[in-house]
């Protein structure tokens, strides 16, 4: 089943999300080479493709799980969250509608 890893980020922890972005990116792709992952990428706290100072109010990850537990599991060991980027991670399940 699918599920939504929605996480919103601490504020001022942009440092900390640039430092662990390559550990971050190498889970993400673990599950687009399983083809598991369905979309992933973070929200720009201001209207622009690249945000630089002003940084990421949070992520959006839609992937594959077993079930719900693994879903919590998965965000739970995320370098992202390890470090203290997110101030808080939800996770729920989701069903695709489009594109079919």
């Amino acid at each position: 089943m699918l599920y939504a890893i929605i996480a919103s980020d601490k504020a001022g922890s942009l440092p900390t999300r640039l430092s662990a972005r390559p550990a971050h990116l190498e889970r993400l792709r673990a599950l687009q080479d399983a083809g598991r992952l369905i979309l992933a990428g973070p929200h720009p706290a201001i209207d622009c493709e690249d945000p630089g100072e002003a940084g990421f109010s949070g992520s959006l990850i839609v992937a594959e799980f077993a079930d719900l537990a693994a879903a919590q599991a998965w965000a739970a060991a995320d370098p992202y969250t390890q470090v203290g980027v997110f101030a808080q991670v939800e996770v729920k399940p989701f069903r695709k509608v489009f594109p079919a």
